[in-house]
C-alpha cells in the first residue's frame, strides 16, 4: 500500500515507519509486507537538518566571533600544488577535465569552463601542497592580512602575479597547523565559456523529451569550477577557531564523537563562506581530526573537489579515467552532508581529487547541523567507504 501524500518529509518518514511496523498474521505467524520502496526528495534545508542544530548567529555568538574583524572572502578561486613532473600531472589533469591555459618551464595554469582564469596551478618541484586560494573583497583585505599575520607571512608582502593569467595580487600566510593559505585580489575574469546543454529527462508521468534521443560522447568530465578542499589536522579545535575567527567562514555541519563521560568532542567541520543572504556552496572548506589509525600520520591535505555538469558527465568521466588506468579512491556515490554526487581519484602524485555534481546551497538562514562522525554516514548510496579515504 502506497503511503499517502504529505507536505512534510518528517511526516512521510513517520508514516513509512508505522506502515513497515504493521503486519498481518496467518495462523499466528507474522507475515512480512516486504521492504518499502526507496524515496528521494528535495527537502527544505532546516527541515532536512533536523532538530540537532542551532542558528548560525547563535553559533557565532557562542564562540565569541566578531564579524567586523573578518577578512571578507568572496569565493574559492583555485588550488596550488607542486609536482615533480609537470608533463605527467598535466596528462592526468587533462584526463580529469581541465585544460592548460598557460605554461612556462616551471609553472602551469589549468582552467575549467567557468569564469575563473584558472582553477588549478602547478609548480615544478618535490611533491608539495601549496594551499587553497580565496578571493578577497578588496586590496585593503590583503593589506590587513599582511599586518595581522606578519609572523607567518610567506610572500614578500603583497606580490603581483605578473605571469599568471588574469593578473592580480596574492598574499600567502600559514594557518596554525602550518598549511599555506593564499588570498588573491584584482584578478580579471575570463570571457563567458560554452556551457554544457541541460538534458531533457522523461520520468514516469512527465515526458517532455518527445522524439529526442539521449546521445553521449566519451571523454573527460569537463570541470566547471573549484568547489572545496579539505584538511586533516592534529589541531582541529585550533584550526576551527582560527578560520572562523579571522574569516567569514562558518560551519554548515559539525561532526562529533561521544565520549565515555557522556560528553561530546567535535572532530570535523563542513564550512561555507558567509555572504549573508546570497546562496553559496554547502562547504568550501572541510576540516577533520587526524586519527591515530590514519594511513598518513602527519597533518595533510585530504582532497580538493571540482564541480562538473551532471550525473551523466560524472559517470562518463569516471569511465574515461578508469579506462586510462588511473586509480579510483571512492565513487561514484552520493553524499548525505552537502548532497553531492561524488567521485574521488588519486592523481599521479598521490593527491586526492574529486568530481562532484548537484551540491547543496546555503545562506545565513541555514541552520548549523550536528551529527555523529562515522563512515556509515558519509554516503546514502555508492560503494563501501575504502579505508584509504579515511586517511
Amino acid at each position: 500500500m502506497a503511503a499517502p501524500p504529505t507536505d512534510s518529509f518528517t511526516e512521510f518518514q513517520t508514516n513509512l515507519t508505522q506502515t513497515k511496523a504493521q503486519s498481518t498474521t496467518t495462523n499466528g505467524n507474522t507475515v512480512s509486507r516486504g521492504p518499502s520502496p526507496n524515496r528521494g526528495a528535495s527537502v527544505p534545508d532546516n527541515e532536512a537538518i533536523g532538530p540537532e542544530s542551532t542558528t548560525q548567529q547563535k553559533w557565532l555568538t557562542e564562540h565569541g566571533i566578531d564579524k567586523s574583524k573578518w577578512v571578507k572572502l568572496k569565493r574559492l578561486n583555485h588550488m596550488r600544488y607542486q609536482h615533480e613532473d609537470l608533463n605527467v600531472i598535466t596528462t592526468f589533469l587533462k584526463d580529469f577535465g581541465v585544460k592548460v591555459v598557460k605554461k612556462t618551464e616551471t609553472e602551469r595554469w589549468y582552467a575549467g569552463y567557468g569564469p575563473d582564469q584558472y582553477v588549478y596551478y602547478a609548480r615544478q618541484g618535490p611533491r608539495k601542497f601549496l594551499g587553497g586560494v580565496f578571493e578577497v573583497d578588496s586590496r585593503e583585505d590583503l593589506e590587513k592580512l599582511v599586518r595581522d599575520h606578519a609572523d607567518t607571512l610567506q610572500t614578500k608582502g603583497i606580490e603581483e602575479m605578473t605571469t599568471a593569467p588574469g593578473g592580480g595580487s596574492i598574499v600567502t600566510i600559514l594557518d596554525p597547523e602550518g598549511f599555506p593559505v593564499n588570498f588573491v585580489h584584482g584578478q580579471s575574469q575570463r570571457a563567458p565559456q560554452q556551457m554544457p546543454e541541460k538534458l531533457v529527462v522523461n520520468d514516469e508521468s512527465t515526458k517532455p523529451r518527445a522524439r529526442q534521443f539521449q546521445r553521449f560522447s566519451p571523454g573527460p568530465a569537463a570541470v566547471h569550477k573549484l568547489g572545496h578542499f579539505g584538511l586533516v589536522s592534529a589541531k582541529f579545535d585550533v584550526l576551527r577557531e582560527w578560520y572562523t575567527t579571522h574569516f567569514n567562514i562558518v560551519p554548515s555541519d559539525m561532526l562529533y564523537i561521544d565520549l565515555p563521560n557522556g560528553g561530546r568532542k567535535e572532530v570535523a567541520m563542513f564550512a561555507h563562506l558567509d555572504l549573508g543572504q546570497d546562496l553559496v556552496d554547502h562547504h568550501s572548506l572541510f576540516l577533520a581530526t587526524l586519527t591515530p589509525d590514519s594511513s598518513i600520520p602527519e597533518p595533510h591535505v585530504h582532497h580538493c573537489s571540482f564541480e562538473v555538469h551532471d550525473f551523466d558527465t560524472q559517470a562518463l568521466g569516471h569511465q574515461w579515467l578508469a579506462e586510462k588506468g588511473y586509480q579510483n579512491v571512492w565513487g561514484v556515490g552520493r553524499h548525505i552532508l552537502g548532497s553531492q554526487i561524488f567521485d574521488y581519484w588519486w592523481d599521479t602524485s598521490k593527491f586526492m581529487v574529486e568530481h562532484y555534481a548537484d551540491g547543496d546551497l546555503v545562506n545565513e538562514d541555514t541552520a548549523v547541523g550536528y551529527g555523529p562522525a562515522g563512515h556509515e554516514g558519509l554516503a546514502v548510496w555508492g560503494p563501501d567507504v575504502p579505508q584509504e579515504f579515511l586517511h
